[in-house]
């Protein structure tokens, strides 16, 4: 389904720097089907309206288009010795509790049947895995986090290495 996103980028050398980066871009494939989207309705016009109108028209789409498929794929996921970041939230090391990686079946329960409505969730319909993240803070309502993934066991390790490296500091 589209094309492969780039892998994302873990690296465990010191903990002043990223170890790990991941943007939640959409599929290439969701680009090809909003243009062709964007021609079949410029034929349409075209053919019924004419041109100008079926240029203005197909414009105004692939404006809409282009920004929603942008504005869907923003999202990061990053971890770094400042704790976890997921969209625009923070959860810092202290709070990391117990780390798991959900495969697509685990994923998708997490997101329905099994979902806690005072969760926080950084989800998107077009990535399958997730890493679910329990927050070890008394103080926060937030019993865990859902966070979407290309690459669970690479966001979980991470997360693992900067919570470890985090409590023996302390």
């Amino acid at each position: 389904m589209g094309s492969p996103s780039p892998a994302p980028v873990v690296r465990h050398a010191t903990l002043a720097l990223v170890t790990y980066a991941e943007r939640l871009r959409v599929p290439a494939l969701w680009w090809a089907l909003a243009a062709l989207g964007v021609l079949a309705l410029w034929v349409a016009y075209d053919a019924a309206l004419g041109g100008i109108v079926a240029l203005l028209a197909a414009a105004l789409l692939a404006l809409g288009c282009a920004a929603w498929l942008v504005g869907q794929g923003t999202a990061t996921v990053s971890v770094d010795h400042t704790g976890l970041r997921a969209g625009r939230a923070h959860l810092p090391p202290s709070a990391i509790g117990t780390i798991e990686a959900l495969a697509d079946d685990a994923t998708a329960l997490a997101r329905g049947r099994d979902a806690d409505p005072h969760a926080y969730y950084l989800l998107k319909g077009y990535v399958r895995g997730s890493v679910r993240v329990w927050v070890h803070d008394p103080h926060d309502p937030v019993p865990y986090w859902v966070v979407s993934t290309r690459d669970p066991r690479g966001l979980a390790t991470a997360l693992a290495a900067v919570r470890d490296t985090a409590a023996s500091a302390a």
